[in-house]
C-alpha cells in the first residue's frame, strides 16, 4: 500500500470529493466518495468538499443541502467550508483573462451543428474543432463561445488506478471550450482554477471523467498551476451495462433510512473498489467502517472494469450487530 505522503511527493495529500448536484448522491457517486476519502485521509491527509453547481439551469433545488446531510448520515467529514462553485465566478473570469490576454484564448463563433459537418472525428466521437475561429471570427459569424489554443502535443500521466495515459489534444478534441455559447464558464477551466486555489493534490474520481484529464492538465500548464496526481476508479452500471440514472439510483436521506442501511452502502461500495472489510464490522456505525477504510485500503486492489454495485439488502448476508 503506498502511503498517503508519497503519492504527492512530500506534502501531505489534500483530496477533495466534488459532485453535481443535479440529482441526489447516486452509488457511483458513493464509491467516489469512498475511494478519494479513503487515499486522502490515509496519513493524516485532508479532505475538502466542493459542490460543482455552475451549470446552474440542471441544477435542481435542494439537492446540494441533501447531499451534505447524506454525506454525514455516511460518517464523512470533510474540511474546512464547502465550496460552490456557482460563487466564484470571478476567479474562472480571471483566469479567462489572462488566456485571453496571452493570445491562448480566442472567440468562436461556431455552432454544434457546422463543427459537426467538417469535424475530422470518426462517428460517434467526439467532435474534433476544426480551428475554423482561431486566426478571427469570420465575416457574418458573432461570437458564442471561447476556445482555447491546443498544439501538437501529447499530454502523458501516471494514473494511480489505470496506470499510464496519454492523449494527443489535437486529435481528440482539437481548440476546447473555456466559456460556453449559453453564458457559464466550462467545467475544465473552473475544475482547474478551484483544485489549485484549494491546493488539492490528489484528484480521486470516476473513469468517466479520465480522457478530460489531459485538457486539465494542459490548463494547469498555460496557467502555471501545479498538476495533481490522478486517480480515477471504475464505473458503476446497471446490471445490463447502461448508465445509472441518478434519480432511479438515489442513495439519499430523503429516500433511505440510512442509520439501518448506511453500513451497507459502505461495505458495498468498499467491494466494489476490492477491498474486503472484516465481518465483524457488519453493522457497525457508518464512522467505524470508513475508519477501517482510510487505514487498510489498498490501491492495488481497485478493479479496472466497470460493474454494477449490489444493492444494499444485498450488500452482505451475514449476520451484523444490533
Amino acid at each position: 500500500m503506498t502511503p498517503a505522503a508519497d503519492i504527492a511527493g512530500s506534502v501531505p495529500v489534500v483530496g477533495r470529493f466534488a459532485p453535481s448536484p443535479t440529482g441526489p448522491l447516486h452509488p457511483g457517486s458513493l464509491v467516489a466518495a469512498v475511494g478519494s476519502y479513503a487515499l486522502a485521509r490515509r496519513d493524516g491527509g485532508t479532505w475538502l468538499l466542493r459542490m460543482e453547481d455552475l451549470d446552474t439551469p440542471r441544477v435542481l433545488p435542494g439537492i446540494a443541502d441533501d447531499m451534505l446531510r447524506t454525506l454525514e448520515a455516511l460518517g464523512f467529514r470533510w474540511d474546512g467550508e464547502v465550496v460552490y462553485q456557482s460563487r466564484r465566478t470571478e476567479a474562472y473570469q480571471s483566469a479567462m483573462e489572462r488566456l485571453l490576454g496571452t493570445g491562448l484564448a480566442y472567440s468562436c463563433g461556431c455552432t454544434r451543428s457546422e463543427i459537426a459537418r467538417i469535424s475530422s472525428a470518426p462517428h460517434g466521437a467526439e467532435l474534433v474543432y476544426p480551428g475554423t475561429c482561431r486566426d478571427g471570427l469570420p465575416e457574418g459569424k458573432t461570437e458564442r463561445a471561447l476556445r482555447v489554443k491546443v498544439y501538437d502535443e501529447l499530454i502523458e500521466f501516471n494514473d494511480l488506478v489505470v496506470g499510464h495515459y496519454s492523449q494527443s489534444l489535437s486529435s481528440s478534441c482539437g481548440d476546447f471550450v473555456i466559456q460556453r455559447a449559453d453564458g457559464p464558464f466550462a467545467y475544465h477551466l473552473a475544475v482547474v482554477v478551484d483544485d489549485a486555489e484549494s491546493g488539492i493534490n490528489q484528484v480521486v474520481r470516476g473513469a468517466d471523467l479520465l480522457s478530460s484529464t489531459p485538457r486539465q492538465i494542459y490548463l494547469q500548464r498555460l496557467l502555471g498551476y501545479p498538476t495533481p496526481v490522478y486517480g480515477h476508479l471504475p464505473l458503476v452500471v446497471n446490471p445490463d451495462g447502461t448508465k445509472l440514472s441518478k434519480r432511479e439510483n438515489a442513495v439519499s436521506l430523503a429516500d433511505r433510512d440510512l442509520e439501518r442501511e448506511g453500513w451497507r452502502l459502505l461495505f458495498a461500495a468498499l467491494r466494489f473498489l476490492g477491498q474486503s472489510p472484516p465481518p465483524d464490522l457488519n453493522g457497525a456505525p457508518c464512522s467505524e467502517i470508513l475508519g477501517w477504510a482510510v487505514k487498510s485500503f489498498d490501491l492495488a486492489r481497485i478493479p479496472l472494469t466497470s460493474a454494477p454495485l449490489p444493492l444494499p439488502c444485498q450488500a452482505d448476508t451475514l449476520p451484523y450487530r444490533r
